[in-house]
């Protein structure tokens, strides 16, 4: 198991702290809609807060295509943290977030108080490309660093990776939050070490994005189920009419290699058995269950009712199961009853279930069925690659416990 240090084995008293964490909310007119990562950033914040640190805390925000812009700045977070924190947050503006505006600023902090300096993302390709400059000038800035943006983990970028070369030089350690501490714990266990049976759910639109974590999960699990869009792929490898259902005629030999392996492994590998399918892509066309072969004419957008019968049967006495990636269009509600299908079945479960972010948890918590699970991913890209076994960026550069 990943044996890292936490915020725990830290003495922060006095001490300054920058903490990564994963700002990087909805916004509407320079108002957030959905504040669910600074609401789970809290804990940690709080902990160093109220152990004397001085909280130093950075994030990207956006994708910041066109340079620092206002529409892309943290000072929303900024007001809405000190609204959570019962605390004036000081936020550095300033667009090259290392400045003199950010060392005065960290200069006057005294122990319990919070800064936030702006998007590291305005540095441009200082931040994505990990430079040593900027790495090293946000060490400056601190004594210790934490990270907890799970979301980010798997970039090596500066204020993931960088910075902590830099920390670790001054004799300063490097640790993770609780928040990373918990996707680690979740998904590491689930994947290393799974109370069995264990199941895998695969879903999502694309069988070369996840075909990585096929490979790796066949030898892993006892269940892996197929859903989605990708299933089709696999339908076509097996001589399965599929109409204009989405297939990737790159990967069909690959769809009939994993098939094999599982075999091979003992791992029961199951496909949609039936189909709801359409001849357009909206929400109000007339749609059809099949069995077996569609019409050249048609696209299949959901799993069909027998098939969320045979999924929500194979996962009932597992232990541990993983959801990636929803079984249909479930952005459509006449197309979203196979997703429902697998939320619910996902709901009744004893075991630990584990929502691997992205589209999954947004269903989930569109459905209802959030505080069900065990475990919502806040990082869509980053448990997708710990799914297949790649070794994170903010997880490896967190200095290993005595």
């Amino acid at each position: 198991m990943l044996n890292k240090k936490s915020v725990d084995d830290l003495n922060v008293k006095g001490r300054r702290v920058l903490v990564r964490c994963d700002f990087n909310v909805p916004l509407q007119n320079g108002e957030i809609t959905d504040e669910t990562r600074i609401v789970a950033a809290l804990p940690t914040i709080k902990k160093l807060m109220n152990d004397g640190a001085k909280v130093i805390l950075c994030s990207h925000l956006g994708k910041v295509k066109n340079g620092p812009n206002e529409g892309e700045s943290l000072a929303p977070v900024a007001a809405r943290l000190s609204e959570k924190l019962g605390k004036d947050v000081v936020f550095v503006a300033d667009y090259n977030v290392t400045g003199e505006a950010a060392t005065a600023a960290v200069a006057a902090m005294n122990e319990g108080d919070v800064v936030l300096l702006q998007n590291t993302r305005f540095r441009g390709k200082e931040e994505t490309k990990n430079g040593e400059e900027f790495s090293k000038e946000l060490a400056d800035l601190a004594d210790d660093y934490v990270c907890d943006a799970f979301g980010s983990s798997h970039r090596a970028h500066a204020s993931v990776a960088g910075v902590t070369k830099f920390i670790t030089e001054k004799g300063g350690s490097n640790a993770v939050g609780y928040l990373m501490q918990k996707e680690i714990d979740y998904l590491g266990n689930a994947v290393n070490n799974p109370v069995r049976p264990f199941a895998a759910i695969l879903g999502g639109s694309k069988v070369s994005s996840k075909i990585a974590v096929i490979n790796n999960l066949l030898d892993k699990v006892d269940i892996l189920i197929i859903g989605g869009g990708m299933a089709y792929t696999f339908a076509k490898a097996q001589g399965k009419e599929i109409g204009k259902s989405l297939v990737e005629d790159d990967y069909l030999e690959y769809a009939k290699e994993m098939i094999a392996k599982a075999a091979d492994k003992g791992v029961k590998f199951l496909l949609p058995i039936d189909t709801v399918v359409t001849k357009e892509f909206a929400n109000d066309a007339p749609s059809r269950v099949v069995e077996g072969s569609m019409e050249a004419d048609e696209m299949g957008l959901d799993i069909g009712p027998k098939t969320g019968e045979l999924f929500a049967s194979a996962i009932k006495e597992a232990k541990t199961v993983v959801w990636n990636g929803p079984m249909g269009v479930f952005e459509m509600p006449n197309f979203a009853h196979g997703t429902v299908a697998v939320a619910s079945a996902l709901a009744e479960i004893e075991g630990t279930t584990i929502i691997g972010g992205g589209d999954s948890a947004a269903a989930v918590n569109q459905l209802g069925f959030g505080d069900k699970m065990s475990h919502i991913s806040t990082g869509g890209g980053a448990s997708l690659e710990f799914l297949e076994g790649k070794d994170l960026p903010g997880v490896s550069a967190a200095d290993d416990k005595q």
